[in-house]
Formats: structure tokens, sequence, C-alpha cells
């Protein structure tokens, strides 16, 4: 009796077939294949200048330059990753839509570049940059600070942090002052209708927090604003104690506003609401200002 061996499956070519057109069909038609070309381990041997397609698209990894002069070169839309562009000249280029992202650009320059929508992520840099390539747009600009900030707060530079911090301040008062009260086009088109009161809302809250406490970055402001409730203490003090207060009723309130505001003079002739009020501000200060030194030295 012959014995029968079993029959051994083989898979159909048509189904594997139809399986690798399913997966090409997954990608919608809508999109296309980009320019992007991704370079690694290369190295700039000499100075580049009128470059304006060789550096665009392009995602460098651990590309090296050193002392290398670049004039008018175009890096839009480039991602540099692990970069080493050591004491480099970047002269009127464009930097536009970059990433860089663990590069080091120490002792590098920047004049007359472009920066509009770049963003920055653990990377050496110098804080000059703020000054020399900070776009001109107010928007742009305020955004440019904050990636760098974060930047610098992820290497742990206090004093740039610190520089980074006032242009974004800046620019933000600049954007919210513009985005109510400018008649352009660009912001009459995007700030409509009621957003422009909203927009107007926005750049007096900014406005009196920048007055109070330099929006967390100003002890000196804090100081200033302690001492305008110590004088309106003084000058509510004065009134509420006599009927017609004179030079002198209100010298004696102001030599005992600090006690009144520190809780350690009681005054029987304050209203209910006014002792409150002065408690309340108190209370307020005295956290503002402790949020504010570990906002500070928590940057150390």
């Amino acid at each position: 009796m012959k014995a029968t061996m079993p029959e051994e499956t083989i898979p159909a070519p048509e189904a594997s077939a139809s399986a690798s057109e399913n997966s090409v069909s997954t990608v919608p038609t809508q999109i296309a294949a980009g320019n992007v070309v991704v370079l690694a381990d290369y190295y700039v041997p000499q100075n580049v200048s009128n470059e304006s397609v060789a550096f665009k698209f392009k995602i460098f990894t651990r590309l090296n330059a050193k002392g290398i002069k670049f004039t008018n070169v175009s890096f839009e839309h480039t991602v540099f990753d692990s970069c080493y562009l050591r004491g480099c000249v970047f002269d009127s280029c464009d930097f536009t839509g970059c990433r860089f992202i663990g590069s080091n650009l120490h002792q590098s320059s920047f004049p007359g570049s472009r920066f509009n929508y770049a963003t920055f992520e653990r990377s050496q840099v110098d804080d000059d940059i703020l000054i020399d390539a900070a776009p001109r747009e107010e928007n742009l600009r305020m955004r440019f600070a904050r990636t760098l900030r974060m930047n610098f707060q992820q290497i742990g530079d206090a004093k740039a942090v610190n520089k980074a911090i006032s242009l974004e301040l800046e620019a933000t008062s600049q954007h919210l002052r513009e985005s109510w009260l400018s008649e352009s086009t660009y912001h009459r088109d995007k700030y409509p209708g009621f957003l422009r009161v909203w927009q107007f809302l926005a750049w007096v809250e900014f406005w009196v927090l920048h007055f109070v406490w330099g929006n967390g970055e100003s002890i000196l402001k804090l100081l200033r604003t302690i001492v305008f409730v110590m004088f309106v203490i003084a000058l509510y003090d004065a009134i509420a104690r006599t009927a017609s207060p004179t030079v002198s009723d209100y010298w004696d309130s102001l030599k005992l506003a600090p006690a009144i505001f520190l809780g350690t003079v009681v005054r029987n002739h304050h209203s209910l609401a006014a002792a409150s009020t002065i408690v309340a501000s108190k209370l307020i200060g005295f956290s503002l200002l402790t949020a504010l030194l570990v906002k500070r030295f928590g940057r150390r």
C-alpha cells in the first residue's frame, strides 16, 4: 500500500498582488511625495555664497562646519539634527521654517538672517541671536523669542532665558496692542468683530499684570506696586480718621501705612470692607513675591 504525502499549500500569487495593491491604495490621492533629502555625516569644507537651492528642504544629521562663512544661502525648511556649526557666520541667510535639534551653534553669528517660524530644541546658541536675528513682525518676533526661551531653559542658560523673556514680553505687548488698534488688512482679517474687543481686553489684562509685577519678571515693579498700595492705605486712613485731614494727619498715616499693611497695627476706625481689602492685598502681594522669587531662582 503506497503512502500518500500531504499536499503543500502554496499561497496564490493573486492574493499577494491584491494585498500589495491594498497597501498602496491606503495612501491618499490628495498628497504627493515631497522633495526632502536626508543627509548624514557630511561636512562643509569651504565658504558658501549665493546658494538658493542646495541647502533647502534637507534633513542634515551630524553636519559639521567650523569657521565657515555662509553668505546669502537659503536653508528654508531644513532640519539640523545633532549638527556642529561652531564659529560660523551666516550673513543674510534664510532660515524660514528651520528646526535646530541638539545642535551646536556656539560663537556663530547671523547678521541680516531671517528666522521666521524657526524653532530651537536643546541647541547651543549665543543669546546675541535675540538682537541680531529677531523678526521685525511682532507676532513672529514673539514666537521666535518663545522658542529660544524654551531652548535656553533646556540647556540651563538662565541669563539667556531672562533676555528671551524680555523680548517675548515686549513683542507680546506690541502684538496685543496692534491686534485691536491697527487698521492693517492682516489684523482686521484675523481679528474681526467681537475678536477685536476680546484682544483689547487681553491687552488690558497684559498691561495691568505688567504694571503690577512685570508679568512675573520684575521684583522692582512688584515692590513699586506694594509702595503704591501703602500710599492708598495712608490716604484712606487719614480720611477715615478725621473729616478734614491736614498735612500732619497724612504724614502720620503714611508712617503707619507699612504696619497697617502688615497687620501689626489695627485701626478701629477702618470699615470691615477696608480692613478685608488690606488683608487681601497683603496676601496677594506676598503670594506674588513668593511666586516671582521661586520662578526667578528656579532657573538657576
